[in-house]
């Protein structure tokens, strides 16, 4: 269903009040051909009524030519920023970028954030993004998860697919993404409501069943047949199952590199107000699939790089895959009991 104008003028205020914009401050709006021209006009008003200095920075795609899919985060190459110096010192001289183009996992989002400036990424349509405006409670609840974490020296996964995995932690941060950026050089996506890290280089081993129901990023498809992946030091070496797996593994032997393989991020969603039934309902070349990444008690794991934690790997491939119904335990504390997130309150 479409979203007025006014609904969206007043989710965009929400969001840039929460990132404590304030007048006089420099706001540069990145934009690129699918950036939605609603989401970027509300943008424009939002910023003006608050009083910010307001530039938009429009860049041609590039990877298109490369990436079997539309959708941006499918191919993670270079970016229409990679040697771009002009655009790179208007980006660095704001106070706050609007991402409405996708620049994640490249080095030049981190040299953007290093000067200081905050980037925010808002490229699902805006029925989605009115539907999960954040707030303060959402970003209070991702922090306590990632608090956790922090503490955990392993992460293990089980669930009645047959997932058995285990992850040892410590090398990597925790990260928190709640949907604002509200302090100097931090990066965030809207929507979002999740927690996440990495497990230690070469550390994670196990078996993780990809069941029915389970949803592959950026096919955006529900699993029909379950899908088993083998992992060992930190990389999936088998991907065994039906046709699907059959999918899976051609998709990823499409990029030609063995970092394609490796476990990249791990964590669960935490935000009550995106849903996992909504891929179904949805054009699936009309948004990245963050309902499916957020929605409260999956899994969330993924393949590929790991360079947006401070890390070295690199690649061109990366896939985010939540599970539904695991149980997942920091140490011996329990914090996803079969899809449900549970013991919010407890210290560890």
């Amino acid at each position: 269903m479409a979203v007025s104008d006014f609904t969206m003028i007043d989710a965009w205020t929400q969001v840039l009040e929460l990132s404590n914009l304030q007048p006089g401050q420099a706001v540069t709006i990145l934009t690129g051909a699918d950036t939605h021209p609603q989401t970027l006009r509300t943008a424009q008003i939002a910023c003006q009524a608050l009083g910010a200095v307001i530039n938009r920075l429009d860049l041609a795609p590039v990877n298109g030519e490369r990436s079997l899919s539309r959708d941006p985060l499918a191919y993670l190459g270079t970016t229409p920023l990679t040697g771009n110096k002009p655009a790179m010192a208007a980006l660095k001289a704001s106070d706050l970028v609007l991402d409405l183009m996708t620049l994640l996992f490249s080095p030049e989002q981190h040299e953007i954030l290093a000067s200081g400036t905050k980037i925010l990424l808002a490229v699902e349509p805006p029925e989605i993004l009115a539907r999960m405006v954040p707030t303060q409670a959402d970003r209070e609840r991702v922090i306590r998860a990632a608090a956790r974490i922090e503490k955990a020296s392993v992460m293990t996964v089980s669930s009645p697919a047959g997932t058995s995995l285990r992850c040892p932690l410590g090398e990597f941060a925790a990260i928190s993404e709640y949907g604002f950026v509200d302090a100097p050089g931090r990066w965030d996506h809207w929507p979002s409501g999740f927690v996440l890290t990495w497990p230690n280089e070469l550390q994670a081993s196990g078996t993780i069943v990809i069941d029915r129901g389970d949803i592959l990023l950026p096919h955006k498809s529900y699993v029909q047949d379950p899908i088993e992946l083998t992992v060992e030091r930190g990389y999936a070496t088998r991907i065994d199952g039906g046709v699907e797996a059959a999918l899976l593994r051609d998709y990823i032997e499409s990029f030609a590199d063995p970092e394609a393989y490796a476990i990249s991020h791990i964590g669960w969603g935490l935000q009550p107000r995106a849903r996992w039934s909504t891929l179904g309902l949805l054009d699936r070349e009309a948004h990245i699939g963050m309902d499916a990444r957020a929605y409260e008690g999956n899994f969330l794991f993924s393949l590929g790089p790991n360079n947006e934690a401070g890390g070295s790997r690199t690649t061109a491939c990366h896939i985010d895959i939540p599970l539904r119904g695991c149980t997942v335990r920091l140490d011996d504390l329990l914090v996803v009991d079969g899809g449900k997130v549970v013991n919010e309150g407890s210290a560890q």
